[in-house]
């Protein structure tokens, strides 16, 4: 079975405030094999790092076609300990506004052989990260 890792990070300026996500798809050996950053207008921490998570999950199935997502596992690193834990039913889901989110991403998953989320330290997760700052900078007219 195929296996690739999925970096995935979201982030807003203020709590809600400007929103942008950061996607890193590489092989199971680390080798980058896409990245993405793409900003998401007024969002929650919470609902931009959903919101990677749907993105990721959708250019992934793109990328590779349904047929080959039945047959691959995917392992999603993210540094929200929060999602990761909710996805893994660890806690709760008690924010009305990410139950969307949390159903679309599970439905996402139908039609992939295996799918892992995994809490990673911030530091493992620069890549991703830096794609949101990059994003959110472009957007507000900053340098990077």
């Amino acid at each position: 079975m195929q296996k690739i890792i999925v970096y995935t990070d979201g982030g807003s300026r203020g709590n809600p405030g400007p929103a942008a996500l950061g996607v890193v798809i590489t092989d199971e050996k680390g080798s980058t094999i896409r990245t993405y950053a793409k900003t998401l207008g007024r969002k929650t921490n919470n609902e931009a790092e959903y919101a990677a998570l749907v993105f990721a999950l959708e250019k992934v199935k793109s990328l590779f076609g349904k047929e080959k997502i039945g047959r691959m596992e995917v392992e999603i690193r993210m540094d929200s300990e929060l999602a990761v834990k909710q996805l893994n039913h660890e806690y709760k889901m008690e924010e009305e506004k990410l139950q969307p989110l949390f159903m679309k991403v599970w439905n996402l998953t139908i039609d992939y052989g295996k799918v892992h989320f995994v809490h990673i330290l911030r530091e493992k997760n620069r890549e991703a990260d830096r794609l949101v700052n990059d994003a959110l900078d472009k957007e507000q007219g900053g340098l990077f």
